[in-house]
């Protein structure tokens, strides 16, 4: 794995794609903020954290530019932290070698894509 794109994709996943995301507060959504908190309107609470651009960026190469294999196994690996690893290993159908290897090779292949969209 290559550590910098190790953290960029860490915090990508944690900026957009966990349960704490917008705030926590039910994805920014003001009928569902309010069923969290029991019908009452807590108005010091952020509605919405806006994403840094460089999790825009890596959202886009994940999405768009990665071969489904690598998009699975990256999904896999940052979305769902609290997921044991044999049942990772079993989601994207490989054995653990492969499954690593799948995701160096994310890890290039995104690392390319920066250094394209930063030249």
């Amino acid at each position: 794995m290559i550590k910098e794109i190790d953290a960029r994709l860490r915090k990508w996943a944690e900026e957009l794609h966990s349960d704490l995301s917008a705030g926590g507060l039910a994805g920014g959504n003001m009928v569902a903020m309010m069923m969290e908190s029991n019908g009452q309107l807590i108005r010091g609470r952020r509605a919405f954290r806006a994403p840094l651009e460089g999790s825009l960026d890596i959202e886009l190469i994940v999405t768009k530019h990665l071969d489904p294999v690598h998009e699975q196994i990256v999904r896999e690996h940052y979305c769902n932290q609290d997921t044991d690893m044999r049942l990772k290993y079993a989601h994207c159908s490989c054995g653990r070698d492969t499954y690593y290897q799948r995701l160096h090779d994310a890890h290039l292949c995104i690392y390319g894509l920066l250094m394209g969209i930063a030249a």
